[in-house]
């Protein structure tokens, strides 16, 4: 019997390949970089970036002052009802008729009309070419030419008003066929109509009590109303030379002590005006006393004002004072600067060991109203000799400067800008635009000075 033949098959099992899966290793390249990065963000220095811009900063102190002027009090010489022939805060003229007395009352009835204010041609002309000059000549920047306008116009229409209610006046008188005695102005002065018995107070006769408002009375006249011989019948303010007097502490009468004018503002409106400024000790307590030689008929029947005095008003760059750091530098005279070799850079010729004048580059950082340069101290041995190229004369560094400035980035990498600094507050200064070597609105500078160094790389 034949041999069974031996037909099985040996199989041999085979490990299978891997292959790679991608996503698996884009995956694995994100997450570290991912991780340094955050390591890296972590570990590194933080910069605060700044963008300059303009603004402004005003420092001032608020006060209630008492207003002291030149008035005279006129009293009624008859006994009787009064009407006026002027309008109140109108300027009057020696002889002018001021007021008339009767023994009844005037009627003022629908019946007795006059024309309304009208200008007279002359008073038109010259209206008109004011205002054409306004037009023409008008600056933002000069907003007080506003109010000179206005006080034109305001002067002009008043005249005329006067005009109106002394003929008004008259024509009363006559309808009513009252026998009225007349009563003209003693002297020039602004006509008002108010009595308050401060009228003849001034800067010596004054006290802490006047300033009591709780106590204040005051007392006006109309037309029709009865008054007795003696009585006040109108007040003249005769001059433009006015005062008001402001309650100090002693910190702010030591601050001002060295102060002649001051910039204020009257009753919180817009247009701010100079004042001769002196200190006044009364009974132990400090004054401040605030001269004007305008805008009184503005004031005329008001006795306590709000007043601001503006201690800085400056407008230029606005910038945080953390931003500001100080370096050393030379000044010297801008003919000891020129331009070196195959280059246009800026630059000094120093004496080198044998006397040979030798070029050094260096960086401009700011200029003196006296035609000098500053030159960063660290750019320079102290000692050198500075040549001028178109003479013989030398100039030996030795003392320096100290200035302050902050490190501008807007190439990706801090450089020094010295600052001009015009007021401060708290936290930041009020920088000048414009300079050459300064900064400029929307400038990016470093928050923190102290956190980098010159010519640092920042990434913004």
């Amino acid at each position: 019997m034949a041999s069974r033949k031996n037909n099985s098959i040996s199989i041999s099992k085979y490990k299978r390949k891997r292959e790679m899966n991608v996503g698996i290793f884009i995956f694995a390249i994100v997450f570290i970089y991912l991780i340094v990065t955050i390591i890296m963000y972590a570990s590194s220095k933080k910069i605060s970036v700044y963008e300059v811009r303009e603004g402004s900063i005003l420092k001032d102190n608020s006060y209630t002052g008492l207003a002291i002027r030149e008035e005279t009090v006129i009293n009624a010489e008859k006994t009787g009802y009064i009407n006026y022939f002027q309008n109140e805060r109108s300027k009057v003229r020696a002889g002018m008729n001021i007021y008339a007395v009767t023994s009844g009352k005037l009627s003022y009835n629908s019946d007795v009309q006059t024309e309304g204010v009208s200008l007279s041609t002359e008073e038109m002309n010259s209206l008109a070419v004011k205002t054409q000059n306004f037009n023409e000549n008008f600056n933002p920047q000069k907003f007080s030419s506003v109010y000179a306008l206005k006080n034109d116009i305001s002067n002009t229409l008043l005249d005329a008003s006067n005009q109106t209610k002394t003929a008004q006046m008259d024509a009363v008188i006559a309808q009513n066929g009252s026998k009225a005695d007349i009563y003209t102005a003693e002297r020039d002065g602004l006509f008002v109509l108010d009595f308050d018995g401060y009228e003849v107070l001034d800067a010596d006769t004054f006290d802490k009590a006047d300033f009591d408002q709780s106590k204040y009375k005051r007392t006006s006249r109309e037309d029709n109303v009865q008054v007795k011989k003696g009585d006040p019948a109108y007040k003249l303010v005769t001059s433009e030379n006015w005062s008001v007097i402001v309650p100090l502490d002693k910190e702010m009468a030591s601050e001002l002590s060295e102060v002649t004018y001051i910039k204020t503002r009257l009753n919180k409106e817009s247009e701010a005006i100079w004042a001769e400024f002196s200190i006044l000790k009364k009974d132990g307590d400090f004054y401040g006393k605030l001269d004007y030689d305008n805008s009184m008929i503005r004031y005329a029947d008001e006795r306590f004002l709000n007043v601001e005095l503006i201690m800085e008003d400056e407008s230029g760059l606005k910038i945080p004072k953390s931003a500001v750091v100080e370096k050393d530098f030379y000044v010297v005279p801008q003919e000891y600067i020129t331009t070196g070799g195959n280059s246009s850079s800026s630059g000094v010729m120093i004496q080198d060991g044998s006397g040979e004048p030798d070029f050094t580059a260096v960086d401009i950082y700011g200029t003196t109203e006296d035609g000098k340069v500053y030159l960063r101290a660290e750019d320079l041995e102290k000692g050198s000799v500075l040549v001028r190229t178109d003479s013989s004369e030398t100039c030996q560094l030795s003392d320096t400067k100290v200035c302050k400035g902050v490190y501008n980035i807007n190439k990706g990498y801090a450089v020094f800008k010295m600052v001009n600094i015009l007021c401060e507050s708290d936290e930041y200064y009020i920088v000048k635009e414009g300079d050459t070597y300064g900064l400029y609105n929307y400038d990016h500078i470093v928050q923190d000075g102290n956190s980098v160094d010159e010519e640092e790389v920042v990434f913004q």
